[in-house]
């Protein structure tokens, strides 16, 4: 009997789609990567669009993980290591709403999981700025054009600046 691999999905805002989606392109388990949009007020959104601050989307990675391979837990903490959760609309020198810390999550357990996490990470006392990384149920996600699908992969290029 073939099992069939069992698939979910995380979707994280953490700055610049293009470092964030290669921070878990290559991670054991995760089935895919996409970049695109979600949480604004647009349907359709093009690159344009949202890089003119003006249609409340964030620049995310939609992540098609399985499991039983990499926990969502694990997928947190990357998502936590991997950029400042303490600036508002801001990574690095990337400012616009475009660039906020979220979390768009897909099911209660992913929603519970994620706000214990933030939690726990407010508490351990790494950072002296108060968390701003929204937690929030998924919107729509729009998928970017495909020239930033897996941007820094295609330019040879392994990390983006924060």
């Amino acid at each position: 009997m073939v099992k069939a691999d069992k698939r979910e999905i995380a979707i994280f805002g953490a700055g610049c789609f293009w470092g964030v989606e290669e921070t878990f392109r290559n991670l054991k388990g995760v089935q895919s990567t996409e970049v695109g949009y979600s949480g604004g007020t647009m349907p359709n959104p093009t690159y344009k669009d949202v890089c003119g601050d003006r249609t409340g989307h964030a620049e995310v990675v939609r992540i098609e993980y399985d499991p039983t391979q990499v926990s969502y837990d694990e997928l947190l903490k990357i998502f936590w290591d991997n950029h400042n959760p303490t600036t508002p609309n801001q990574q690095g020198p990337d400012v616009g709403s475009q660039y906020r810390s979220v979390i768009f999550f897909n099911t209660a357990e992913q929603e519970r999981l994620a706000k214990e996490s933030k939690i726990k990470l407010e508490k351990s006392g790494k950072y002296k700025q108060p968390i701003v990384t929204q937690i929030v149920p998924a919107e729509p996600f729009y998928r970017a054009e495909e020239y930033h699908q897996q941007y820094l992969m295609k330019q040879g290029i392994k990390t983006c600046h924060i």
